[in-house]
Formats: structure tokens, C-alpha cells, sequence
């Protein structure tokens, strides 16, 4: 049950006489009372939002992070590389690589991709939503009417005898309206709708963090891949080379049927693995077309590990400016404070509202008569709504606070999870290293190994089956390889997306993201959701 109180037309009317201009007076002091009743309502119940305070940590690992990582003298993907501790912002990562094709496939994506053009409207539709409500609750609402009619009467309907009436009746007026606000419901709900413009923004740039990522990522397995089918092809070739020599000696009653067996047995196998990787290299083409905005029968460009330089230098910054960068934690204090905003909103529905409208107009019965003075009609009216029973607000406020934790548990949830990926990237980054440099040795010990065993081979000291273990050896090492080379790639674009995608600052005084929320936020005072 509500109990409605209105301070009716006569009240005001009275108060009204003691103005000299009573045929304009009224609508020029309802716009005086409401400019002071606005200024009234300068207070807004719920807590006030302040954003969670950066993890009180010093480093991501609990291994401390090196100077540098291992380097591989020879090896194009084998360049020792620098933690860099500096200020960064988000920018261009991917040029880090100094791949040209890469940079135009990733400017292609973010102009051309359907994922980016989603989260672009998304963030439009925010943004005017925000636009519409606060047209709608800052600013009284005023609405304009003009309307004609032509009326028959029947006198018997007031209870007299008489001949119908029949004329003409015309009005015009002005209507304004005006919610006080008085304990800042509307702007609660405003402060929540900006939060919301804040999070689809922080939406966009992951999106767009994601899809540079998944780009350098695919067009390093292509590269990978492109490697591995033409390393594979050599050994095929050099196989194939073998294969002859022990025909050749098996015709000279040097080497046995057996001997050839074993080594077509092992040339076999070895082509069996190459249709499945050309299947992965198409699949890796058709990926990139996709994220690039294109269809899958688009042409891609093609990439070999050697189109790629490993930055020298990663960027890393500490926890304290990281939550500040990585946009996935942004999003989170975004979803915080929309849940703070609405808690705020769900204890202001349990105060009392205030509404206040007015109309100025004017009746005739005809067009003339309307620019009358003596046609003039208006009124002003105020109504207050308490709530004195109303078992779903309470509940409704109980439910908000609620959201609310489970908004902050959410945010300290994301934070975990963001220090996770960032400590695997570090740790990821200085193990590739160690793994290229052993591998790489590994590499140069089997081809040692093998062609001692060629030169044995032409001599007879060793079998077929020697030599096709050497070939073995020596094929599975170079695959090895490559792919100790493409997950150092992989890997440093993981470290740079955990970054936040983020650049050295290469100027100063540059200028921060506006957001919405922090422009319409009152005086921050410190909560505990």
C-alpha cells in the first residue's frame, strides 16, 4: 500500500496570487522552483563506486624473472630476449615481428571483421541507450499538443430538457514534467547505464586484442606448418636418394633385399605424413580467411618461420599498472560498478519519489479565440509516492547486493585467472629459449651422426638399417626444431596479449581512454561490496 500525497491546484493557485503577471508568471516561476528543486536533490543514496585496488604483489612467478633469456647463435628465431620493465600503452605489438605480411593481414582483420563490427555496434548501442535515458531524467520533460474537434451535445444527459448542441472546440498547450530525484535513483540508474558504455568499450579493445592475437598466432602455425611440409619433402628426397644407392648396390650383390625393404618401409611412412600436414596448412589457410573477414577460398598469404624476427626486448609491467592496461579487467571494474550503480538504484526505490508537472494552454472554440488572453488555462501539480508496504523492494535491494558481491568476486576471479595466463607467458618465453638452444644442439648431433653414416654406407662398415635409424634420427630433429622456433613465436605473442597488447610510451602526456562512468561518478567514498 502506497499512501499518495498531492499538493493540489488550489495550494499552488494561492501562492500563485502573490505574483504581479498572473497570465505569464506561472510557467516563468515553475521553471525558477524546478532549477532550485534540481539543485535540491544533490545526493544519492547507495555506496559510491571506487575501483578495486591493484594485487599487492611484486612480481607474477615465484621464480624470479631473469635479465634475459638463453640465445641460439645461428638459429633466425634463436636471439636472446630482454625483460623490459617500462611504462606501456596499447598499441601496434605486432610489428614487434617485423613480418610486413603480418601487419597488412592484421590491419585487414581489424577494418574488415564481423567479431570487431558486433562489439563497434554493441558499444553504439550502449552509448545511445546512455544518451536516450538521460534525455529523459536530467532534464524536465516537456511535450507540445494541438488539437481540434467537432462536439454534439444532448442536453439530456445533464438532466434538462433542450435541442442538441452542436460546435466546434480547439486547445493548445504546454505540458512539463519533472522527476526531483531527490535521493538520485535516476542517477544511479545513468551512473549504471555509463558503467555499461565503459564495459562494451573495454569489450572492443579485447576484442580487438584477441583478434591481432589469433592472427599472429595462425599465421605462425602456417608458417610452422609451410616449414614442416617442405622440411619433409627434403627428407623424402633425401630418402628417395638412399633408396637408389642401396638398389644400386644390391645390383652389385653389396647389400640385400632386406635392405631395400627396410628402406622403402621407412620412405613410405615418411610420405604418409605428408598429406596430413598440407591438411593442417589448408585449415590454418582457411582460419586466416576468416579472421581476416574474408571467406575460406580467399587466398592468404603464405609464411615461412624465417618471415618472422623474434623481438629482442618483451615488455612487462608491474601488477600495479597491469589491471590498468589488460583490458579484460577493465571490463570487470566496469560490470563492479554497473552492479554498485544498481544496488544504489534498488535502495533509492525504497524513499520516497517526488513528481512535479505543470500545463499551460489554451481552449477555444474557434482558431482565433486560442491567442485570447482570456482563454488561457493552467495548472501545477506535485505528487509524492512513499512506500509503506512493498515486501518485493526490500527483497529487490537484497537481491542488488547480492549482484553486487558476486560482481566483485567475478572482478577478483578475472584478476586471478589474467596473473595465470601472464606468469605461464613469462615462464613460457624463458623455457622456449632453453628448449631451442638444446634442440638445436640436438639437431647438429644427428646430423653429425648421419653423415657418418652415409660415409660408412658407401664403404659397407654399417647396414640399412643403421643408416635408416640416422634418417630417422635426423628427420625427427629438424621437425623438432621448427617447432621449437614456432612455439618461441607463439608464445611471445601470448606474453604480449598478456600485456594487454601493450608498446613502450614513446611520448609523454599521452592521452587516457574517457570513460562515461568516471566523468558521471559523485565523490568517490571507499566500499566493501
Amino acid at each position: 500500500m502506497r499512501i499518495r500525497i498531492f499538493l493540489g491546484v488550489c495550494n499552488f493557485m494561492h501562492d500563485l496570487a502573490c505574483w504581479r503577471d498572473r497570465s505569464s508568471a506561472p510557467m516563468l516561476k515553475l521553471g525558477t522552483l524546478l532549477s532550485l528543486t534540481m539543485l535540491a536533490g544533490c545526493s544519492a543514496v547507495g555506496p559510491d563506486f571506487v575501483a578495486p585496488a591493484a594485487p599487492g604483489i611484486s612480481s607474477y612467478t615465484a621464480q624470479k624473472l631473469p635479465k634475459q633469456t638463453m640465445a641460439t647463435p645461428g638459429t633466425k628465431q634463436g636471439v636472446a630476449q630482454t625483460y623490459k620493465q617500462e611504462t606501456l600503452e596499447r598499441g601496434t605489438w605486432w610489428q614487434s615481428f617485423n613480418a610486413p605480411k603480418l601487419n597488412n593481414l592484421i590491419e585487414q582483420g581489424l577494418k574488415a571483421s564481423p567479431t570487431l563490427a558486433a562489439a563497434k555496434a554493441k558499444l553504439e548501442q550502449a552509448r545511445q541507450a546512455y544518451a536516450a535515458q538521460s534525455g529523459s531524467t536530467e532534464l524536465p520533460q516537456v511535450n507540445g499538443n494541438l488539437g481540434g474537434q467537432r462536439k454534439k451535445n444532448n442536453n439530456a444527459s445533464i438532466g434538462q430538457d433542450g435541442n442538441e448542441n452542436i460546435y466546434n472546440f480547439y486547445n493548445a498547450g504546454v505540458t512539463v514534467s519533472y522527476n526531483l530525484d531527490l535521493f538520485g535513483g535516476n542517477r544511479r540508474t545513468l551512473e549504471s547505464m555509463a558503467a555499461q558504455v565503459d564495459y562494451q568499450k573495454y569489450q572492443l579493445d579485447a576484442a580487438r586484442l584477441t583478434l591481432a592475437g589469433n592472427i599472429a598466432v595462425q599465421a605462425i602455425v602456417q608458417a610452422s606448418l609451410n616449414d614442416q611440409i617442405a622440411t619433409t619433402r627434403d627428407i623424402i628426397k633425401n630418402q628417395e636418394n638412399q633408396l637408389k644407392l642401396v638398389q644400386a648396390r644390391l645390383n652389385l650383390g653389396a647389400a640385400t633385399q632386406s635392405d631395400v625393404l627396410t628402406l622403402q618401409s621407412q620412405l613410405d611412412q615418411t610420405r604418409a605424413t605428408l598429406p596430413p600436414l598440407i591438411l593442417k596448412r589448408d585449415q590454418a589457410n582457411h582460419l586466416l580467411a576468416t579472421l581476416i573477414g574474408e571467406s575460406p577460398s580467399a587466398f592468404v598469404p603464405q609464411f615461412t618461420l624465417d618471415d618472422f624476427s623474434l623481438p629482442s626486448e618483451l615488455p612487462v609491467i608491474v601488477p600495479s599498472q597491469w589491471v590498468a592496461i589488460r583490458p579484460d579487467i577493465q571490463a570487470s571494474t566496469a560490470l563492479l560498478h554497473q552492479a554498485s550503480a544498481e544496488y544504489g538504484v534498488a535502495i533509492a526505490n525504497l524513499y520516497p519519489q517526488i513528481n512535479l508537472s505543470a500545463n499551460l494552454g489554451s481552449q477555444g472554440l474557434t482558431p482565433a479565440r486560442l491567442f485570447d488572453a482570456n482563454s488561457v488555462i493552467w495548472s501545477l501539480i506535485a505528487g509524492l509516492t512513499q512506500p509503506v508496504f512493498n515486501a518485493g523492494l526490500e527483497a529487490g535491494a537484497k537481491s542488488a547486493k547480492a549482484a553486487l558481491a558476486a560482481a566483485a568476486a567475478n572482478y577478483q576471479q578475472t584478476v586471478l585467472v589474467g596473473l595465470r595466463d601472464t606468469a605461464d607467458a613469462l615462464r613460457a618465453t624463458t623455457i622456449d629459449a632453453d628448449t631451442l638452444n638444446a634442440q638445436t644442439a640436438a639437431e647438429h648431433s644427428a646430423l653429425a651422426s648421419l653423415d657418418l653414416t652415409e660415409q660408412q654406407m658407401k664403404l659397407g662398415a654399417v647396414n640399412a638399417l643403421q643408416l635408416l635409424t640416422a634418417q630417422q634420427q635426423v628427420a625427427l630433429a629438424r621437425l623438432q626444431t621448427l617447432s621449437a622456433r614456432s612455439q618461441r613465436l607463439s608464445d611471445t605473442v601470448t606474453l604480449f596479449q598478456a600485456m594487454g597488447g601493450g608498446v613502450p610510451v614513446t611520448h609523454q602526456n599521452q592521452p587516457q581512454p574517457e570513460t562515461l562512468s568516471q566523468n558521471q561518478t559523485a565523490t568517490p567514498e571507499k566500499i566493501t561490496p
